[in-house]
Order: structure tokens, then sequence, then C-alpha cells
């Protein structure tokens, strides 16, 4: 059966600015946040359109270590994509893991709302968490460097 967590960060950076980082994860991430993602390899596409799959590598100390993720679907305009979890670390515990990202302007900053839609291979009553927070800490980390910057 399918269930859904969600989230909704709200950050002190532009839309705009917020969106870009999230399209340029691939270069970005594992320069800005070396704590946490060691590498990010394109396996096919150019890595930010539909039908692009990435590997995804974290530091130790991570809830997971791998995830090969397939972004099915980009809308720049309206600063959404959606992308599904497709190998990895995560797919032992998981049948499916889908992920929506839509950031939106706020205020002087913006709001992102990240929303996951997954079936569970184990019968466990509990939403993943641990995921929920390395979310939240990436669009605030995310926040951080471009506050920098």
């Amino acid at each position: 059966m399918p269930e859904q967590m969600e989230v909704d960060v709200e950050v002190k950076i532009s839309a705009d600015k917020l969106w870009d980082t999230l399209r340029n994860s691939v270069t970005v991430f594992p320069t800005a946040f070396p704590e946490l993602y060691k590498t990010i390899e394109v396996l096919e596409g150019d890595g930010k359109g539909p039908g692009s799959v990435r590997l995804l590598t974290f530091t130790e100390g991570n809830p997971f270590a791998v995830s090969k993720e397939k972004i099915e679907a980009v809308d720049d305009e309206k600063k959404t994509v959606t992308y599904s979890v497709i190998d990895g670390d995560l797919m032992k515990f998981y049948k499916t893991y889908k992920c929506h990202i839509y950031v939106e302007p706020k205020g002087e900053g913006s709001l992102v709302k990240w929303t996951c839609d997954y079936e569970k291979l184990v019968d466990d009553p509990n939403e993943p968490v641990m995921i929920k927070e390395f979310a939240v800490k990436t669009f605030k980390d995310i926040e951080a460097y471009n506050l920098k910057a």
C-alpha cells in the first residue's frame, strides 16, 4: 500500500537561486556539501532532464551509502522536479520511492515542498524520518551555501 511523507522548508534565498542550485546539484552538491555527498555521477542523459540517471555516493555517517535516481519530470517554469530512486541502499526497504520537489517564492525567500510517495517492502508503521531529516538538512545547507556566496 503506497504511503506519502512530506515536509515544507522555508529558506532565506530566492526561489530562482534555490532552483538553480537544485538543477546544478551534480556539480554543486559534492563541492558545496562534501560532508554529505562524496560524488554525483551522471550515468545517462545530462543529469538534469527527464530520463537522466544519476548515481549519488554519500559520505560515511549518512543513512545510506549510494542511491541511483532517475529524473522523471522537470518544469523549470514552475520549478518542479520529480525523481525516482531506482537502485541503492534505499531499495532494500522500499518497493517504490518517488519524490517531488516544488520551489515557490515566499516573501523575501522561498518555500520548498518535498513530497515522497513510497511503498515499503517490510511492514513498518514508521515513516522514513531519517530520509526526511536528510532532505531538510540539504535544503538548509543550500540556503547557507547561497547566503555565503
